[in-house]
């Protein structure tokens, strides 16, 4: 099945929850290949004062950032994996907020992800993306405009 077939994509390829799917796996990826640029493996699971543009990384964080990504990546294909995609964003990164209102700047072991505010503020934005993903409506022509954002076929 190549994506015009898929539901909610009628023939002009991905729908939007998919793209967004891709487009948060790609940039995650990214950055978790960027991040060991800087951090390399040292202080593993600890907390660091490295950053990507004012967020805070470690290894540990990289590889998280990875794994979002590649999944991102690998789920966009469907708009049904896309949607499940969009749950794990929700989720994951709501757990991620909640961890660093407590984590958050500082400096001993609790903060083994190396988060600061910066990154707190990005998972609540990927948060809101991924409830976007997961629930957002998906209109094509086999619907004849009905909101189908809960049919994931």
């Amino acid at each position: 099945m190549t994506t015009a077939d898929q539901h909610g994509a009628g023939r002009r390829g991905m729908t939007w929850p998919q793209m967004l799917a891709l487009a948060i796996g790609v940039v995650y990826t990214l950055v978790g290949i960027v991040g060991f640029f800087i951090t390399g493996f040292d202080d593993f699971a600890e907390h660091t004062d490295e950053t990507i543009l004012g967020f805070g990384i470690n290894p540990l964080h990289n590889i998280v950032h990875l794994v979002i990504g590649v999944a991102g990546i690998a789920l966009s294909r469907k708009l049904g994996t896309a949607r499940t995609y969009g749950w794990l964003l929700a989720v994951g990164y709501g757990a991620a907020f909640v961890y660093g209102l407590f984590a958050a700047g500082e400096t001993d072991s609790l903060n083994f992800l190396s988060i600061n505010w910066a990154d707190n503020w990005l998972h609540l934005a990927s948060v809101l993306a991924g409830l976007a993903i997961a629930l957002g409506p998906v209109k094509d022509a086999t619907t004849r405009g009905r909101d189908e954002s809960l049919r994931t076929r």
